[in-house]
């Protein structure tokens, strides 16, 4: 196991061993701590930075929010401190919507967290209108960040309130990665998620489904003729999803991804 102390007087990071970083987070419970040692290591400058992230990894903190980024469809997001983290499931979610856009689509990028989801589809088709939002500053900030070669605008508010009302009717796209986690379950979700993630981008209420129902609600007045309304959601929840989405005008269809694990709603509005 790798001493810290030892580390702090060591005058050379190349002395220390990816064996040594791995017996030390594999021993704090990391799952894939060889692949985590290996991406530390490339980050860190000094011995300093490299004994901040193994004690924050071994606190739990996410690896993501440690190094700064995630890899998303190849993309590399910056993940800032206390930001949701983008899923590696949720790229199912993104590859759907990409693959009913436009040249000239109009996406909204709902509960936008980083801007992981927009900068997917706008960086396959750029000459979409991409806009986005969420209800946290620094999710807002983050995702400004991300998405600034774009020159996207990106609203902050609680869905869409923050959007402008010259926009309703004209969206042909609107995906949500919206919180769907039943607040219950929360509390048996790895610490790294219930710890250092915002508790609103996990908790969709009792069945998990809350935001989902809004979000479906006012949907169809936001969509174009022929606007789609995607959601991610789990595969337990994937029929209750798909009947909201009935039951505020839009036909529906389930798709579920053996290879990613995912679940998502499509709503069409007529």
């Amino acid at each position: 196991m790798l001493n810290c102390k030892f580390l702090s007087n060591c005058p050379d990071l190349k002395t220390l061993s990816l064996e040594a970083v791995t017996a030390t987070l594999r021993t704090a419970g990391c799952v894939y701590a060889e692949e985590e040692a290996q991406l530390m290591l490339a980050e860190a400058r000094t011995n300093l930075d490299l004994i901040g992230m193994i004690a924050a990894r071994s606190d739990g903190v996410p690896l993501e929010q440690i190094l700064g980024w995630a890899e998303f469809r190849g993309l590399r997001v910056g993940i800032a401190p206390g930001i949701f983290v983008p899923r590696y499931k949720t790229e199912f979610l993104a590859e759907q919507a990409i693959a009913l856009c436009e040249s000239d689509s109009v996406v909204l990028d709902l509960c936008c967290g980083s801007g992981a989801i927009g900068l997917a589809i706008i960086s396959n088709n750029p000459s979409i209108q991409l806009l986005a939002s969420d209800i946290d500053p620094l999710a807002v900030s983050s995702a400004k960040h991300n998405l600034a070669p774009f020159e996207i605008e990106i609203f902050e508010g609680d869905l869409f309130e923050p959007i402008p009302k010259e926009w309703k009717g004209r969206i042909d796209i609107l995906v949500a990665n919206a919180p769907y986690v039943p607040t219950e379950s929360i509390e048996i979700m790895p610490r790294e998620s219930r710890l250092y993630e915002p508790h609103a981008s996990l908790d969709g209420g009792q069945d998990g489904l809350d935001v989902h129902r809004r979000i479906a609600m006012a949907a169809p007045e936001w969509l174009a003729p022929g606007g789609h309304l995607l959601i991610e959601t789990g595969k337990s929840q994937a029929s209750s999803a798909a009947d909201i989405f009935e039951k505020n005008g839009m036909t529906s269809r389930i798709v579920y991804s053996e290879e990613y694990d995912s679940t998502v709603i499509i709503g069409t509005k007529s």
